[in-house]
């Protein structure tokens, strides 16, 4: 028998705390921003401001279904929403690169909150209608054209250049566990209190993001120098990505794939009532499918110490095979369990773009970059979503998901001849910009 403090039970212990190493040091890896505490708050502020989003989304788009009863005004109405970040997204980079990120998105999470609940005093006074959906839709583009591009840029701001993959690995978990929470209980506020409730509980929840905002300590962040406020900046953000095949197949791949797969917001209400006859709870038990299968992608990649073009272009493949199966199942269930296995390898697809991006550009450049992966995966909605809500409405949902998935395969292919061509063939994650001197093409 052994006692406390024998060597036997010493030498069992430690054995327990050697087999324990390897899985604690993924679990280090996997949420090692998290140890920060700025990213630290401003991950709990996202996680609660996001769920707020999806309802909102989910409650925006079963109230144009319900109001007029068109996937192409559903796709209309998700254009004219996504439209500025289109036509404005390299201002709104530009805007990023040339001041203070924090205050910039102070301001636009107050502008959001008035807005969603503006949207939401119209719906319960009864006096909404679709040209106030696209206005409001409209007035939202226009601030996330400065607030997608200023947020993904924070990021490295808040935790280092070398953690800079993990904190977007862990912000994709976070938009996809929101994207779990938030369609399910906006299913369950639409049943039970109406639609306008989804408005109200998004503009609460933009508060979470302007207390942690608040609360950070500014001494703790790593400022970026701002970009010079001279002739010809919007150029030159293009033609510096031009020059790099790296940053530039990257964005053509997200092209492709931004408009025409990713128009969830278009493709699933449509399927969720055309296809299999359902309500609103169908529509969030899809969106609640992709999910779960984004937030074990995102927590995968949060763990791995590398990125490359070829799993890039693999997992683009894959999303794609994965939305094709989707299109032909059978029933809601099977369809669910298909758009899982969507989920994870979108998510894992957008966050190995997201890092290649980030890592491989100049700081003083990020923001003119990452607008212009705003305007390849969002801003494509204007041209996307009309299309896919005619193909959704005309020939039939199957075939607007179909569609999607055969996109990403052609973006996959795409991409692969692209990177092989320029040479590219690993990017680490502790990769330098590219300006100094790594994988230039």
């Amino acid at each position: 028998m052994t006692v406390l403090g024998s060597p036997g039970r010493f030498t069992t212990i430690q054995a327990q705390r050697e087999e324990l190493k390897p899985m604690l040091s993924v679990i280090n890896r996997t949420f090692a921003s998290l140890l920060i505490r700025n990213y630290r708050l401003y991950f709990i502020g996202q996680a609660i401001s996001l769920c707020g989003t999806w309802m909102q989304m989910i409650g925006q788009s079963w109230l144009v279904l319900r109001l007029t009863h068109s996937g192409t005004q559903l796709g209309l109405v998700a254009a004219c929403q996504f439209l500025p970040i289109l036509v404005l997204g390299p201002w709104g980079g530009l805007i990023s690169d040339q001041f203070s990120k924090r205050k910039l998105l102070f301001g636009t999470q107050i502008i959001c909150g008035i807005l969603a609940l503006a949207l939401g005093i119209l719906v319960v006074t009864n006096t909404v209608t679709v040209w106030m959906v696209y206005l409001i839709g409209f007035m939202f583009g226009l601030v996330n054209t400065v607030d997608i591009p200023t947020r993904q840029t924070f990021v490295p701001e808040m935790v280092g250049a070398d953690r800079v993959g993990n904190a977007v690995s862990l912000n994709s978990t976070a938009m996809n566990l929101a994207r779990v929470v938030g369609p399910a209980v906006g299913a369950g506020l639409i049943a039970t209190f109406g639609v306008a409730s989804c408005f109200f509980v998004n503009a609460i929840s933009f508060l979470a993001v302007i207390i942690v905002l608040a609360l950070m300590r500014t001494e703790e962040l790593h400022p970026t120098p701002r970009a010079q406020r001279t002739k010809g900046q919007l150029k030159l953000g293009f033609l510096y990505v031009v020059a790099h095949p790296l940053l530039a197949y990257t964005l053509l791949m997200m092209v492709i794939i931004g408009t025409l797969a990713y128009e969830f917001t278009v493709t699933l209400p449509l399927i969720a009532e055309f296809t299999f006859h359902g309500n609103a709870e169908s529509y969030a038990h899809l969106f609640t499918a992709m999910g779960i299968g984004s937030i074990a992608g995102g927590l995968m990649t949060a763990g791995r110490r590398t990125t490359s073009p070829q799993l890039l272009v693999a997992s683009a493949g894959l999303f794609g095979v994965t939305l094709v199966l989707a299109a032909v199942m059978p029933t809601l269930l099977f369809a669910s369990i298909a758009f899982v296995a969507v989920g994870f390898f979108s998510i894992i697809f957008l966050t190995l773009g997201n890092t290649t991006l980030q890592l491989g550009s100049a700081p003083e450049m990020r923001g003119r970059v990452m607008a212009l992966w705003a305007m390849a995966f969002i801003g494509s909605t204007p041209i996307g979503g009309p299309i896919v809500g005619w193909i959704g409405e005309f020939v039939g949902p199957r075939w607007a998901v179909g569609v999607g998935g055969i996109a990403a395969i052609i973006a996959a292919i795409v991409g692969g001849v692209g990177f092989w061509r320029s040479g590219h063939l690993t990017l680490t994650r502790n990769t330098k910009p590219l300006d100094e001197g790594n994988n230039q093409g």
